[in-house]
Parts: C-alpha cells; sequence; structure tokens
C-alpha cells in the first residue's frame, strides 16, 4: 500500500471527497475527516483574510496521485493531505510572493492549529508558498479543530 511523505495511505480516492471553499465557488479534493476538514478550513479562512482565491483560474489543487518532484516519495497531494492556493500567484521556487502582513496572518493561523499544517513558505530548501500540507496524524487534527 503506498504512503504518502506525511505517512498517510496514498493513492485511494475513496478516502476523499470535495470540499468546497467557503465563500467561493471552488471545489477541492481532500481527504475525508479531520485532516481534510482543516485543509479546507485553512483555505477557507485564506480567502477571507489572506487573499482571494481566484475566481475562474483553477490553480487550486488538492488529491493528485503523484510523487514529490525528483523522488521516488509519494506527495501529500497523493493522500489527499496537501492543498495548493492561488499556484500562479505563488510559484514553487519563489520566496516572497505574500507580503509580510500575509505572511504573519498564515504563521498566526498555523500556531493556533498546533502545527498540524506545514507551509511550503517555511521550506528551508526550494520554497513552495502555494503550498500547505498535513503534518500530524488524524487525532492530532481533531483536537486543533475541535479541542481535547
Amino acid at each position: 500500500v503506498p504512503v504518502s511523505q506525511n505517512g498517510y495511505i496514498a493513492c485511494d480516492i475513496s478516502r476523499t471527497r470535495l470540499w468546497k471553499i467557503r465563500g467561493t465557488d471552488t471545489y477541492v479534493r481532500l481527504r475525508r475527516g479531520a485532516p481534510g476538514r482543516l485543509l479546507w478550513e485553512l483555505a477557507s479562512w485564506f480567502h477571507g483574510n489572506v487573499e482571494p482565491i481566484d475566481r475562474g483560474q483553477r490553480d487550486d489543487w488538492g488529491y493528485a496521485e503523484r510523487q514529490i518532484r525528483d523522488s521516488r516519495v509519494w506527495s501529500n497531494h497523493s493522500s489527499g493531505t496537501a492543498i495548493d492556493l492561488n499556484a500562479l500567484k505563488h510559484p514553487m521556487g519563489k520566496r516572497g510572493t505574500f507580503t509580510d502582513r500575509q505572511q504573519r496572518l498564515i504563521r498566526s493561523w498555523l500556531s493556533d492549529h498546533d502545527g498540524c499544517v506545514r507551509w511550503g513558505g517555511d521550506y528551508r530548501g526550494r520554497p513552495d508558498e502555494m503550498h500547505f500540507e498535513i503534518a500530524a496524524s488524524v487525532e492530532a487534527c481533531r483536537r486543533a479543530l475541535y479541542g481535547s
């Protein structure tokens, strides 16, 4: 059974569902349960607080059965535990595509959710500012959403 980088079962679309980002007409396929809900909450919050999810541009992605670029490791997208937002505005490899204020907002949201989501803008190597991924167990995601 393939497993994504963060340890979730990968390449099984039946473990995902479509989530409609609040305030938009955009649907993103993400994992069922707390991990997907946490990413959906992030995307909906992002739309209202960081920058609007582009209307008409399909550059917001979730589930995709693929390996990490230049790797044999399954991407967290392959388990529905990663989302890319406004990818055309925040291309992989570019740093500083968000303002300082936007970065503070993003980091504050991540902190408020117990580090269950990791942001590609914090990668030490190749930055990926469009990218957010689950970095915790289902139970930790549940606690971050609903408390203990």
